[in-house]
């Protein structure tokens, strides 16, 4: 008889398939203006038709990638994106039914392969000033508790946590035998992170991807480290070939040719400064700790202005209801000082209209 899988019968998902390559795209925290034209070059140049005809072959990446971290290549698995990574440690780390505690709002695909995969997840909400305290997390850990999920910065929110607070956490967790994931798609964006315990500890994990800072969500490519036992578990999950051999040079190139990333990581701060401080001379309530993106508090209707960005300028942003005492918001990419030109120029005209 035909069957149909009931979790998947009732899963609510949201697809945008607009559309999107004449925008400036501030909606989706990739970078804007992407990589240097010389480093796509120097990459092209590379590409031979024997390399598209195979499969891609991961050992000498994973290899560039363990060096740069200081590590060994049993620490790493790669994957499709960080969240194939993060859906791996799920079905891998966690039973059905099994406990999962996380931070809302946060990256909606978590709850997703929850509900997916039958895992029950505990929400920890903000509180009205949207702070985030450690308390809270801590105080929805159980000995049932299979899973603690973190993001460092969140997303949406752009919240961080310091060292103090990973130690509280990772302490109780390690009472509690919980496994703790990290995901830091965000990390270059705020330096803290979990990295060394992940690679010198057991029963944490921590996902990164290089889609936002290193500019290739174009091609999918992320990563989970974790002690050597738990990342032989997780790769057991993948399937064959699930990376690009495009998205490695790529990577390889950003990882390795001397300045590149140093450069992307000066075009945004300088980006930042320059959307900050000019919100703040006119007067503007934003938040937003660490990331690449910023909630922008408007004096109009924040669905108008974003209909009108779209249809009137080409620029692409999102609005978010109900964000603390702010309420209804913009939230926006930070990417390099010319794209928020254009954007703070179109803005400050349509919410003085």
């Amino acid at each position: 008889m035909y069957y149909l899988n009931p979790r998947i019968k009732d899963l609510e998902r949201i697809f945008d398939q607009n559309e999107r390559k004449d925008y400036l795209r501030l909606d989706l925290n990739e970078n804007p203006g992407g990589l240097p034209e010389e480093v796509i070059a120097r990459v092209l140049a590379r590409v031979t038709p024997q390399m598209v005809a195979q499969y891609p072959e991961t050992l000498h990446f994973t290899e560039v990638l363990a060096e740069y971290l200081g590590t060994d290549i049993s620490h790493l698995c790669l994957t499709n994106g960080s969240a194939e990574a993060i859906r791996y440690v799920i079905q891998a780390f966690t039973s059905e039914g099994g406990r999962i505690v996380g931070v809302v709002p946060s990256y909606f695909m978590f709850q997703v392969y929850s509900e997916m995969y039958g895992r029950e997840l505990v929400k920890v909400p903000y509180r009205e000033d949207l702070s985030m305290h450690v308390e809270d997390i801590l105080a929805a850990l159980t000995p049932e508790t299979q899973l603690l999920i973190l993001l460092n910065p969140n997303n949406p929110m752009g919240n961080v946590y310091s060292r103090e607070e990973f130690a509280q956490l990772l302490t109780r967790a390690r009472e509690l035998e919980i496994t703790v994931l990290v995901d830091e798609a965000y990390h270059y964006f705020y330096p803290e992170t979990l990295m060394e315990e992940a690679l010198c500890g057991e029963h944490v994990f921590v996902t990164r991807t290089f889609s936002k800072l290193f500019s290739m969500a174009g091609c999918r490519l992320g990563y989970v480290a974790g002690w050597p036992e738990g990342i032989r578990y997780v790769q057991k999950m993948a399937t064959p070939h699930n990376t690009n051999a495009f998205a490695l040079y790529f990577a390889e190139e950003v990882l390795t040719e001397p300045g590149v990333l140093n450069g992307l990581i000066r075009d945004f701060n300088e980006g930042r400064a320059y959307l900050i401080d000019e919100l703040d001379q006119h007067g503007y309530a934003h938040q937003g700790d660490a990331g690449n993106f910023l909630f922008i508090k408007p004096r109009k209707d924040a669905a108008e202005i974003v209909r009108r960005m779209k249809e009137e300028e080409k620029i692409l942003i999102k609005t978010y209801a109900g964000v603390g005492k702010l309420g209804d918001c913009l939230r926006v990419t930070i990417g390099a000082r010319p794209y928020m030109e254009r954007f703070l120029q179109a803005f400050f005209v349509m919410d003085a209209d």
